[in-house]
């Protein structure tokens, strides 16, 4: 009850003033995992004055970083996990991928580079102020540097380093290519609605976020309870730009949806390998697998044997820790 009442305090200063609720909706409509400084900078220094806080930059970008931050990266593996097709024609010296932990963008990457077992190491950033890339213009995540080239944007990445792998092969299109863009222009916009649906799914979310985050012990506090109210009312923004009436609904639809498209196949293009779409989907799904709207989801959907066979063909991470 104490928890609700803090986030009912939260709301009433977030909602008090047309203003700040106008600055809200902007900042649930920037990309997913980055943040206009402008917007960013007014809605956090708006935030601090109602919470009465003295550093609005501990809020800051908590409405644009962490759109879609959600929890739960770290997934039970199969101790039988079949060998990784890592390529023989790439194998780059040191690959770095600066993240957050639970931007499912990232989360895209990583899936490609576990399952091709592409060993990388990981930065993590603190979303508020970003110090960790200062050195790119590049201000969003993922970024991922391979021996020193800086490549950006999850899609791109995976493009670039599909070709590597295979040289010889152009990009994947047709059925492929349709189902990577339908995640990342409808699959990523049904998350958010549903990972801050309630107040108790909003701070199960951001307790991982600022756990596994890069945070300071004050960012981590703040970020916490603000962060978390901020996210369930934006959600709410983004339940309504997206056409969303059942938040659950939604989740159950597109997970239907994608295993419709794969039409009795073990993956998207048959046989006994997962392609490009299989990982874009198992990536952006990954993060919220063990919260409760993707224990919903897998519950109450066909989706799990996919799932589960994803699990084992991605494997244990590549991640050099």
């Amino acid at each position: 009850m104490r928890r609700v009442n803090g986030l009912a305090t939260v709301s009433r200063a977030l909602t008090c003033g047309g203003a700040v609720e106008k600055r809200l909706a902007q900042a649930a409509l920037m990309s997913t995992c980055s943040s206009s400084s402008l917007n960013s900078h007014i809605f956090s220094q708006k935030l601090a004055d109602r919470l009465g806080l003295s550093r609005p930059s501990l809020v800051r970008r908590v409405a644009g970083t962490m759109l879609f931050s959600v929890a739960a990266s770290s997934l039970a593996q199969d101790a039988l996990a079949k060998e990784k097709p890592r390529s023989e024609k790439f194998l780059p010296k040191e690959v770095v991928l600066y993240q957050y932990e639970a931007c499912p963008f990232c989360n895209k990457v990583k899936a490609f580079l576990d399952y091709y077992n592409i060993p990388y190491k990981i930065v993590e950033v603190n979303p508020i102020s970003k110090k960790e890339i200062k050195w790119s213009d590049y201000k969003k995540v993922p970024i991922l540097k391979v021996d020193g080239e800086q490549m950006v944007d999850s899609s791109d990445i995976i493009d670039k380093l599909f070709h590597r792998i295979n040289p010889d092969s152009s990009i994947p299109d047709g059925e492929e290519k349709k189902w990577r863009e339908w995640v990342d222009n409808h699959l990523v916009h049904v998350l958010s609605p549903n990972i801050y649906r309630s107040t108790s799914e909003a701070l199960e979310s951001f307790d991982y976020i600022t756990t596994h985050g890069n945070f300071s012990f004050t960012e981590r506090l703040v970020a916490k309870y603000a962060g978390a109210a901020a996210m369930y009312f934006v959600s709410k923004k983004l339940k309504k730009k997206h056409n969303i009436t059942d938040e659950r609904a939604a989740l159950y639809e597109a997970a239907e949806t994608w295993v419709d498209a794969l039409n009795g196949r073990h993956y998207l293009a048959g046989g006994s390998k997962p392609n490009l779409a299989d990982l874009a989907v198992f990536g952006v799904l990954r993060p919220i697998r063990y919260l409760t709207s993707g224990k919903d989801m897998v519950e109450h959907t066909r989706i799990g044997e996919w799932y589960g066979r994803m699990e084992n063909a991605v494997g244990e991470s590549a991640r050099i820790k």
